[in-house]
């Protein structure tokens, strides 16, 4: 006969009284310490990161003022598209990231384009847009410092609906 959900094939084992502890003085002696590890070698990359890094701080240095040629020469259509160009960048400094061979000085001018592209003069009506710019500068920001806060976003403007009254 096959056992059910709730069935046991032996009785409940009672190991009898709780254990009394009362005895016993826990964390008396901590671990001993361990001696700190040895100091090891400066950091020297490889060739191709302090390439790939300066190339990312070149673009980084250059998209605020892509940005606002695309939106001049292309409304805020040009803007949609530069979205999509910024996402590549994101990622492939989010790759450099996770492989360990992000510069702190490509980190603080990631940061900073992040600002300088939010104070942009460009007046954008496609709230979808507004939208779409605020979450790649977030996503990148998180990326880069994810306990930090901002308050330069752009709000969006909604049109209100018609009163009812």
């Amino acid at each position: 006969m096959p056992l059910g959900l709730h069935d046991k094939p032996t009785e409940t084992v009672d190991w009898g009284d709780e254990v009394d502890y009362s005895g016993i003085e826990w964390f008396k002696d901590p671990p001993p310490r361990q001696p700190p590890p040895p100091a090891t070698e400066n950091y020297v990359p490889q060739p191709g990161v302090i390439e790939q890094n300066e190339m990312l701080d070149f673009a980084l240095k250059s998209a605020p003022n892509v940005l606002y040629q695309r939106f001049k020469q292309y409304g805020q259509l040009g803007v949609l598209a530069w979205c999509s160009e910024f996402g590549e960048l994101i990622d492939t400094l989010k790759t450099l990231g996770f492989e360990g061979n992000m510069f702190v000085s490509t980190r603080e001018q990631a940061l900073k384009t992040c600002e300088e592209i939010l104070k942009l003069p460009m007046k954008l009506e496609m709230q979808i847009i507004v939208m779409y710019l605020s979450s790649q500068v977030a996503r990148l920001r998180r990326f880069l410092d994810a306990g930090g806060e901002w308050h330069d976003y752009p709000e969006p403007q909604f049109p209100l609906p018609p009163n009812s009254s």
